[in-house]
């Protein structure tokens, strides 16, 4: 199922919602639309690049070919807010990045005479890091989603890497990790594929991307542990679940509030 829901009436209380819960997808990228008559480069591109269509991302390029945001803005020496146009050509590999032109040798009778080296100042003593903030308690007791490897860890700060990714198979049970009420089961937020989204509390929720298929509804409540969808790759290069915790809509990292494995 990967239609987009227009959302009615009845739904404005929950844009406002996914507008806070899920910032990340409205604040990673600009969607620059192409201007009227343009059309794009002929081609898809080399196994290592690709070219813009009309309506692309750097996001959703970097999620179709299984790459981070950062590191093909990186390559291609893009700026935020990362807009890109039809017809451009995005190098998809870091051994696609232009070599650094080579400093001429001098020449004969050119070199200057070295001068005496200034003796060795005393390094400055690095400061003592702050430690680390300890995660805020939920007050309940979380489980993980699915069974599977953990290909991609949280990375605070960084918007492509605000939860966990976990690799498995097609079809695999994606599990609610704690009692709630489902709040969004869609397809309409570019870069997560089939969605759902469960709030646990007024300062908590989860949300479980790239699923194959949903199997519960806005509204209904889940126990932890219950099955709400089956893994697969709807935007995503591979299948896997892609799990977020959020904090009063901030997102955290999953592992400190999940149990050792």
């Amino acid at each position: 199922m990967t239609e987009t829901r227009r959302i009615g009436p009845a739904g404005l209380a929950l844009v406002g919602l996914l507008a806070l819960v899920l910032a990340a997808c409205s604040s990673t990228v600009t969607r620059t639309p192409a201007a009227s008559g343009a059309s794009p480069s002929a081609g898809s591109g080399n196994a290592g690049s690709v070219v813009v269509q009309r309506g692309d991302t750097l996001y959703s390029i970097a999620r179709r070919h299984g790459q981070q945001v950062a590191d093909v803005a990186r390559w291609n020496r893009l700026q935020p807010p990362y807009t890109i146009y039809p017809g451009q050509r995005l190098t998809l590999s870091g051994s696609g990045q232009a070599a650094t032109a080579a400093r001429p040798a001098p020449t004969a009778g050119s070199t200057p005479a070295a001068r005496p080296a200034a003796p060795a100042a005393t390094p400055p003593r690095p400061a003592t890091p702050a430690p680390a903030p300890a995660p805020a308690s939920s007050g309940f007791a979380w489980r993980w989603p699915a069974e599977g490897v953990l290909i991609n860890g949280f990375v605070a700060g960084d918007n492509t890497r605000q939860g966990i990714d976990i690799g498995g198979n097609s079809g695999q049970a994606v599990n609610a990790a704690a009692d709630g009420v489902v709040v969004y089961s869609g397809a309409g937020l570019v870069g997560y594929g089939e969605l759902i989204i469960v709030k646990h509390n007024e300062q908590w929720l989860s949300a479980y991307g790239h699923n194959r298929k949903r199997l519960v509804n806005e509204g209904q409540n889940v126990k932890a542990g219950q099955q709400i969808a089956e893994m697969g790759r709807t935007g995503a290069a591979r299948d896997m679940l892609h799990f977020e915790i959020r904090h009063n809509g901030k997102p955290v990292d999953p592992l400190p509030y999940l149990p050792k494995r």
